[in-house]
């Protein structure tokens, strides 16, 4: 049984650490992977919500879920995973666009 704790354990790490990889190469160079590319119209603010999905995740599976006792944190977490999903939904959308200024052509 502890065996497959370990690789449960080692499994959740490898994922949170390319969680926050991506996330990272979304916030520094603006790259997504090409699987989402076409609907991410903001990729910074695609990594941000990478990097605190990450941190999230982090908090719910290593303090609830891989533990054998668990308190608020783990929930906090499961929380701040779903808020970065909002993030995420987010950097789909079109940001604002800037107000041209007003022309005055009463000539």
């Amino acid at each position: 049984m502890i065996g497959m704790h370990m690789y449960l354990v080692v499994a959740g790490a490898l994922a949170v650490t390319l969680m926050a990889g991506f996330g990272l190469a979304g916030v520094t160079t603006g790259w997504v992977l090409p699987l989402g590319r076409q609907r991410i119209l903001r990729p910074k603010l695609w990594g941000y919500g990478q990097l605190i999905g990450a941190v999230g995740a982090s908090l719910w599976m290593f303090l609830g879920v891989f533990r054998e006792r668990s308190g608020v944190l783990p929930v906090i977490g499961w929380f701040v995973f779903l808020g970065s999903l909002g993030i995420q939904m987010l950097a789909q959308r079109p940001g604002r666009t800037p107000v041209p200024p007003p022309t005055n052509s009463a000539s």
